[in-house]
C-alpha cells in the first residue's frame, strides 16, 4: 500500500448529514433544486464546510436507498421538477397535496414520475440543438452503465420482478434481443436516459454552487447490490448465482447493536475470484463515477472487504451465516492502480477485528467514530472522544441511529450517569449541544452531526430503524423547525474549535 494522498479529511472542519429527499419543497420530497441551494447557505452560515449525503440512487424495496436498482443511476424522485419547467419542457405543475413532513413514497413517486414523463415529451416537442447535442454527448459518454439501467428499466416496466423471471432472451441478455428492444421501445428507452441526463445536470450545479461557497460534498457507496438490479442483470457472472440467477447465498451481519438475530440484508454476494480475473473492471467503473460526483465517499460495511457474513439464501435470519475472507488489500491496490488516490471513508462499525483495522489503516482511510456508542464501558472505550486520532470522521449518530434526543430517552440510568459524567451537566438541558460539542473538541480532523442533531429532535425524527421494512427513510423538515438559534450556535462552536474553513 501506498501512504495516503492529503484529503479533505487532513484539515478540522464540521458538516451535517442531511440527505436530499428530507429537504422541504411542494413535491412531495426534497430534490436538487432551489431547496438544496438554500441548505447550502445555511450551512456556511453554520460555519460549515461538508454536506454529506446517503446514496442518492433509486430508491428500493422498503424505500431503501440502499436496495436500488441501480448503483450508477441518480434517483428520478430528486430531480427538480420547476427547472423543467423553467425550460419549457413541463407545461403544467399541478397542485399538490402531500404531507411536509414525511415522504410518502405511494403517492409521490407516481406523480413526480408522471410529471418527469411529460417533460419528456416536452424536451421531444421543444428543445433546442444545444440541448438535444448535450442529451446525446450525455449518453454517449455515460454508456457503459447508462444503456444496461435504460434497458433494466423498459424491461423492469414490462415485465416486472425479478428480471430472471423475465423472457429468457432478455433476462439472458441476448444480442439481438437487446438490439430489438433499443429500436422497438427507443422512446422508452430515451425517457430514462433523459432522466438521468437531468440529474447528472442538477447534481453538477448543485455542487458547483457548494464548491463556490466552500462546501464538499460526500456521497455514500453501498459495498453491496440488489439483486433486482442492472448491476447483478448485466454482469450476473460476477455473483454467486445458480443456473437460473438466483442467490445461492446472500449478504448480513450476525447479531450486533441493531439486532439479536443479525441482519439478512438479501443482497447476492460477489463472486470474488471473477472479479479479480478481469482487475475489478465492474468496481473501477463505479468507483470512477462516485468520485466523478463527490469529494469523498464513504464506504458502507468496510469490513466486508476484508471478510464478509455469508447466509445461506434459504435462511430466514442471519444467525446461521459464517465468515468468509474478502478481496482485502490486492482489491484496494488494484484499484488505486487504475484510479489513483481514493478518498474514501471506511465505515468500520460493527464487528470489527484487528485485521480490519489493519486493512483500513494499509489502505489510509479515516474509519468512523459514533459518540452513541461509547458509554457504559470503560474508559478505553474507542468510541469516547479522549481516544479519537486526527485522521477519523467522527457522527454523534448515524442514518441507523435514533437521534441523540431519541437515545438520550432510551437510555438506561447507568449509561447517563456515564454519558453525564464525561460530557457534563449540560447534557439535562440540551444533550444534543453537548454531543456536538464534544466531537466538535475531538483531535477528529472530520466531525458529521445528522441534522436532527443540530435542530435537537426527537426519534420520532429518526431516518432509518435497520431490519424494519416500512416506515423508513421518510423524514423530512420545513424551515420554521429551523429558526436562526441552531445555526448561530452551530457557528459559534465550529469557530471555537477551529473548524471554520
Amino acid at each position: 500500500m501506498t501512504a495516503a494522498t492529503p484529503t479533505l479529511f487532513d484539515t478540522r472542519r464540521s458538516g451535517v448529514l442531511l440527505h436530499p429527499t428530507s429537504l422541504p419543497g411542494p413535491h412531495g420530497c426534497g430534490d436538487l433544486g432551489a431547496q438544496a441551494h438554500h441548505f447550502v447557505d445555511w450551512l456556511v452560515t453554520a460555519g460549515q464546510s461538508i454536506w454529506q449525503v446517503l446514496p442518492l440512487n433509486p430508491v428500493g424495496p422498503g424505500n431503501s436507498p440502499y436496495q436500488s436498482v441501480s448503483t450508477f443511476a441518480g434517483s428520478p424522485l430528486l430531480v427538480d421538477l420547476n427547472q423543467l419547467a423553467e425550460r419549457g419542457w413541463l407545461q403544467s405543475m399541478p397542485a399538490t397535496d402531500f404531507e411536509r413532513s414525511r415522504v410518502d413514497y405511494a403517492s409521490v413517486a407516481p406523480a413526480r414520475m408522471a410529471m418527469l414523463r411529460e417533460a419528456w415529451a416536452g424536451f421531444n416537442r421543444g428543445a433546442n440543438a444545444a440541448d438535444r447535442g448535450d442529451f446525446e454527448e450525455f449518453r454517449h459518454a455515460q454508456q457503459d452503465w447508462l444503456d444496461d439501467y435504460a434497458f433494466f428499466m423498459t424491461l423492469d416496466e414490462r415485465h416486472g420482478t425479478p428480471w430472471n423471471r423475465w423472457p429468457a432472451e432478455f433476462a439472458w441478455r441476448e444480442k439481438a434481443a437487446l438490439r430489438r428492444l433499443r429500436e422497438e421501445a427507443a422512446g422508452e428507452v430515451g425517457f430514462w436516459c433523459f432522466v438521468q441526463w437531468q440529474f447528472m445536470r442538477q447534481w453538477s450545479r448543485l455542487r458547483a454552487y457548494a464548491h463556490s461557497r466552500g462546501v464538499q460534498m460526500v456521497g455514500d457507496a453501498p459495498i453491496f447490490v440488489a439483486h433486482h438490479s442492472a448491476d447483478v442483470w448485466a454482469n450476473a457472472e460476477q455473483y454467486l448465482l445458480d443456473h437460473g440467477g438466483e442467490p445461492t447465498v446472500v449478504a448480513g451481519v450476525p447479531p450486533d447493536y441493531f439486532s439479536a438475530t443479525g441482519q439478512r440484508w438479501g443482497n447476492p454476494l460477489y463472486d470474488w475470484p471473477a472479479m479479480q480475473a478481469d482487475g475489478y473492471a465492474w468496481w473501477n467503473r463505479r468507483l470512477a463515477h462516485l468520485m466523478r460526483c463527490f469529494d469523498a465517499v464513504r464506504l458502507d460495511h468496510f469490513r466486508g472487504f476484508e471478510a464478509y457474513w455469508e447466509v445461506p439464501a434459504d435462511e430466514e435470519h442471519a444467525v446461521n451465516g459464517k465468515w468468509l475472507p474478502g478481496p482485502g488489500a490486492a482489491f484496494f491496490d488494484a484499484l488505486r492502480t487504475q484510479l489513483g488516490p481514493l478518498a474514501l471513508i471506511a465505515e468500520d462499525l460493527g464487528v470489527i477485528t484487528p485485521a480490519v483495522t489493519q486493512l483500513r489503516e494499509a489502505c489510509g482511510f479515516p474509519g468512523m467514530r459514533v459518540l452513541q456508542f461509547a458509554f457504559g464501558d470503560t474508559s478505553a472505550n474507542p468510541y469516547l472522544p479522549h481516544n479519537y486520532v486526527p485522521r477519523t470522521v467522527a457522527y454523534t449518530g448515524t442514518h441507523d441511529n435514533d437521534t441523540t434526543l431519541g437515545w438520550w430517552y432510551g437510555l438506561g440510568a447507568r449509561e447517563q450517569e456515564a454519558a453525564r459524567r464525561y460530557l457534563g451537566p449540560q447534557v439535562d438541558q440540551a444533550i444534543h449541544w453537548a454531543a456536538i460539542r464534544a466531537l466538535s473538541q475531538s483531535v477528529a480532523n472530520t466531525v458529521v452531526y445528522p441534522f436532527q442533531d443540530v435542530l435537537g429532535l426527537d426519534g420520532n425524527h429518526r431516518m432509518n430503524v435497520p431490519g424494519r421494512g416500512v416506515g423508513c427513510w421518510e423524514w423530512r423538515f420545513e424551515w420554521w423547525q429551523v429558526g436562526e438559534t441552531p445555526a448561530v450556535e452551530l457557528a459559534s462552536i465550529t469557530k471555537a474549535h477551529g473548524r471554520c474553513r
